[in-house]
This record gives structure tokens, sequence and C-alpha cells, in this order.
């Protein structure tokens, strides 16, 4: 017996799981221990032993009255994968550039005092609106006349007696039909000839027995493989300079109080909104002052320009897997015989013909109906009295014209805002050092690809060996 193969395939997979979750919990606890400016502690990954050996399964017993099957032929055990090599350590972060410190802002002047703002007029009194006109009284619609009687509609003439239909004539007497002629008695049929006996079909030959199938030859003995090259070592990285601490930013000068508005006065009562006439045209708004500009934003360093990156080392070809061996040709099959021709049947007798049938007697035709007398005409209806005119109503008066509102005092003009003094120029900042960029981290070399008989040939296939005695 052999260790099925899908065993193997599922417990490789699990080792690798095991031997990488420990390297990254042992890098991400270093990672966190340490500070940022200390080099990192380079943990190797730990190296891929030899898988351990699987006990073989016990026989199954023979069921009685089975034939007991050979066993199938042990496979070739696989050499040890060859250790990997560790990481190299990883290169400590050189130090940062000191930044030079930043220029002190200039103090803003303090702004100037804002004029108050001047008391506006008492608006006079509005005028009262007249008494609206009294509207007159409605005058009385007049009654009016009785609707005259309706006229009486005279009689409507009686309908004229309606004419007695007319007898229809006698039915003509169907004259008898004549007697069906007796249908000739059917022909007895003919007796059919004796079918002749079916003649012995020819056995059929014998087929010639198949040869044998030629021995599958034993599979060679493959060399073992060659040991993977080692890889080359990472090149070190550069150092890095150490980041400088930027200086303490200047504190901000504290803004000036805001100017006390004056109290408003307070504004008489109002009195009763009438109906407001069109509004005059309020007087144009006095322009705003212009804003002063900002000042041009500082020029931005140009970015420095990224290093190259390094070449990718050139790697051993891989070696060449071995020829596999011919399959054997199978022999030529033989031909099979032509079957026999069947032999012909003999020919049916023909149908005997069938006697013609009688045909049927004429229907005598039915006697046409007598005509409908035309209905009486309707009276005619009497036309509809006239209605008496309605009153025309009485016009509306008309309303009075609302008095014209006084005029509005004129606003008094607003005293000139003092203009603002002008503010300091912002010194330039100083340039920043340029900062070294980051190089690049060499590409992994590609991992070496698995053959076909590197245990996953027959996965799937080997566990069931025992189910198919």
């Amino acid at each position: 017996m052999r260790t099925p193969p899908r065993w193997r395939s599922v417990l490789a997979p699990a080792a690798m799981a095991a031997a990488l979750a420990a390297a990254a919990l042992g890098g991400t606890g270093a990672a966190h221990a340490d500070d940022h400016d200390a080099p990192h502690a380079a943990t190797p990954a730990p190296a891929h032993g030899p898988q351990p050996a699987h006990p073989a399964k016990p026989d199954h017993p023979a069921e009685p009255g089975r034939p007991q099957y050979p066993g199938k032929p042990d496979q070739p055990v696989h050499p040890a994968k060859p250790e990997q090599p560790g990481h190299p350590a990883k290169p400590e972060q050189p130090e940062q550039p000191v930044h030079p410190a930043k220029p002190e802002y200039p103090v803003h002047p303090d702004k100037p005092q804002y004029p108050g703002k001047p008391e506006r007029p008492v608006h006079p009194d509005k005028p009262a609106h007249p008494a609206k006109p009294v509207t007159p009284v409605t005058p009385v619609k007049p009654e009016y006349p009785a609707h005259p009687a309706k006229p009486v509609h005279p009689e409507k003439p009686a309908h004229p007696v309606t004419p007695e239909k007319p007898a229809y004539p006698a039915k003509p007497v169907k004259p008898e039909y004549p007697a069906k002629p007796a249908h000739p008695a059917t022909p007895a049929k003919p007796a059919y000839p004796a079918k002749p006996a079916k003649p012995e079909q020819p056995s059929k030959p014998a087929y010639p027995a198949k040869p044998a199938h030629p021995a599958t030859p034993a599979k060679p003995a493959y060399p073992a493989k060659p040991a993977y090259p080692a890889k080359p070592a990472k090149p070190e990285y550069p150092s890095k300079p150490a980041k400088p601490d930027y200086p303490a930013k200047p504190a901000y000068p504290a803004k000036p109080a805001k100017p006390e508005y004056p109290s408003k006065p307070a504004y008489p009562a109002k009195p009763a909104k009438p109906e407001q006439p069109s509004k005059p045209a309020y007087p144009a708004k006095p322009a705003k002052p212009d804003y002063p500009s900002k000042p041009a934003k500082p020029e931005q360093p140009a970015k420095p320009a990224y290093p190259a990156k390094p070449a990718k080392p050139d790697y051993p070809a891989k070696p060449a897997h071995p020829s596999k061996p011919a399959k054997p040709a199978y022999p030529a099959k033989p031909s099979k015989p032509d079957h026999p021709a069947k032999p012909a049947y003999p020919a049916k007798p023909a149908k005997p013909a069938y006697p013609a049938k009688p045909a049927k007697p004429e229907q005598p035709s039915k006697p046409a109906y007598p005509a409908k007398p035309a209905k009486p005409a309707h009276p005619a209806k009497p036309d509809h009295p006239a209605k008496p005119a309605y009153p025309s109503k009485p016009a509306k008066p008309e309303h009075p014209s609302k008095p014209a509102y006084p005029s509005k005092p004129a606003k008094p003009e607003h005293p000139s805002k003092p203009a603002h003094p002008s503010k300091p120029v912002k010194p330039e900042h100083p340039s920043k050092p340029a900062h070294p960029s980051k190089p690049d981290h060499p590409s992994k070399p590609a991992k070496p690809s698995k053959g076909k008989h590197s245990g996953h040939e027959d996965k799937g296939h080997g566990g069931h060996e025992g189910h198919g005695d």
C-alpha cells in the first residue's frame, strides 16, 4: 500500500500557513515595540523541513466470492525540498535634513473707528381714508305672469282595425317517398391466399477473437531533481536623513474689540393699515467701497527627481525535464463479416370493390307568407308659449378716489467710511530642503514552476484505491 497524495497536498499548505502566520506575528510585534527612529530587527523566515511520513493504511479483508486483485506498484519517493535562505536585515533609516526657521509675520495695525449712524427723521401721520359710499338698495323683482294653461291636446284617433290575417293555404300533401331500394348485400370478402412461410434467416457468422492488449512497459526510474540555485542577496538600502523638527508657529495678534452701535429710537405707534396705492420708486443705493486686493501666493519649489531603479539580477536557466517513453502501438482489429441479404416477401392480393349508394329524393318548395298592414301616423305636438322678459338690474355707484399719500422725507446721507490702512507685505517663505526619495524595493525572483511529477498528478484519485476490491 502507498500513502495517498491528497493527504500530502492538504498537510503542505497547512504547514506553510502556520509558518507564515508565526512570521507575521513576530514581525508586527517587533515593529510596534520599537520607535520609528530605531532600526527594525530582521526576523529570518523559518526553513521548510521534510514532510512527515504518514503510516500505511491497513489492507482490507478480502470478501468471499470475489477474486483478489494484485496491489498497485509503489511510486518513487520524491526528494526533500532544499532549505530557503533567510531574508536580509533591513537597513537603518537615514537622518532627515534640518529645516530653517520660519520668519515671524508682522503685526497688523489697528483698524480705524467707524462713525455712528445718523438718527432717522420722524415720519408724519398718514391721512384717514374717506368713508365708502352707501350701496343703493336693489329693487324688488317684479312678479312674473302666471304661465298660461296648457292647451288640450286633441284625442288621438283610434288605431285602425287590423284586418284579419288570411288563412294560410292548405299545405300540399307531401308525396309519398318512394321506398328506398334495398342495398345490395355486401359480397363476402374473398379469402386471401395463405401467406407463404418466411424463409429461415441465415445464422450470423462468428466474430474473430480480439487480439490481447500489449503489456504496458514499466516506467523508467527518473533522475533526482537538481537543487535550486541560491537566491542572490538583496542590495542594501541607502541611508535616509532624519526629518527636522518644525519650528513653533508664532502667536496670532489679538483682534480689536468691535465698536458699540448707538441705540435705535423708539418707533411711533402704527395706525391701521388701509389699502395701499402703488408705491413710489425708491432712491438709488450708494455704491459699496472697493475691497483691497489680496497678496499673491509664493511659488512652490520644484519637486526632486526620483532615482533610477536597480537592474534585476540574471537567474540561471531551469533544468529540462526528462522525456516520456513512447506508448506501444495497438494491433489492427479484424474487419467484421457482411450480414446475409433477407428474402423478399410475396405480393398481397387486391381488395374487392364496394357497391354504389342510391340518390336522395328532391324536397317540395315552401308557400309564401301574406304581407303585414302599415302603422297609423301620430298627431303633431302643440307649440310652447313665449317666456316673459326679466327686468334690468340697477347700475352700481362709482367709488370715490383714494387720497394721495404724503411724500416720505429724504434719508440722510451716511458719512463716508475712513480708508483702510495698507496691510504690511508678508515675507517670503524660505525654500524647504529637498527630501531624498525612498529607494524602490527590488522585485522578488520568480518562483520555480512545479512540474507534472511534483506529487499532484493523481490528486483526488489515490484515496479511493480500497473501494474497488
